[in-house]
């Protein structure tokens, strides 16, 4: 897949976690499936894209207190 083709899919997957939050879940593993595509293909991940996943992270495993 072409690199602009991986970042619109990504871009769209953000897109649909701000509108859908209930499928974060599935969403955050999508997104990682794309990240993985880039490192695959050799290509950079853009940086963007690599703090939505840690933020995707943080949402979904709050610290414990």
């Amino acid at each position: 897949m072409p690199f602009e083709d991986l970042k619109t899919s990504i871009y769209l997957l953000l897109d649909e976690m701000t509108e859908q939050p209930e499928d974060l879940h599935q969403l955050q593993e999508q997104l990682r499936e794309k990240i993985s595509e880039f490192r695959t293909l050799g290509l950079p991940v853009p940086e963007d894209f690599l703090q939505a996943e840690r933020d995707l992270r943080q949402d979904l495993n709050p610290p414990k207190t």
